[in-house]
């Protein structure tokens, strides 16, 4: 059986507060839900206090936040969050 879209935002925003949130508060970061939309499988974050604007926070996004809502949330298929440049994000050895 399926799980509907606020059943969905919920598993999302527990995975942001029981996981995702200690791991930013060390660097005195949050991140928060924006919105999830069923259709593309797309969860939207936005990042909260010293992690707005930080030059790791597309690493952050990538390499945490999304990692874990991934692994836990089946509906999500990529995370993105308001403001951060996932563009300019490159990988080593990734070809330009």
């Amino acid at each position: 059986m399926s799980r509907t879209k606020e059943e969905i935002e919920e598993n999302i925003k527990k995975v942001l507060v029981e996981t995702v949130a200690p791991m930013l508060a060390m660097h005195a970061g949050g991140a928060e839900l924006v919105s999830y939309d069923p259709e593309s499988g797309v969860a939207t974050v936005r990042f909260l206090y010293t992690c707005v604007g930080c030059p790791m926070s597309t690493m952050t996004l990538k390499g945490g936040v999304e990692a874990e809502i991934l692994e836990n949330v089946p509906e999500v298929q990529e995370v993105h969050a308001e403001g951060v440049d996932e563009e300019s994000l490159e990988f080593i050895g990734e070809e330009e």
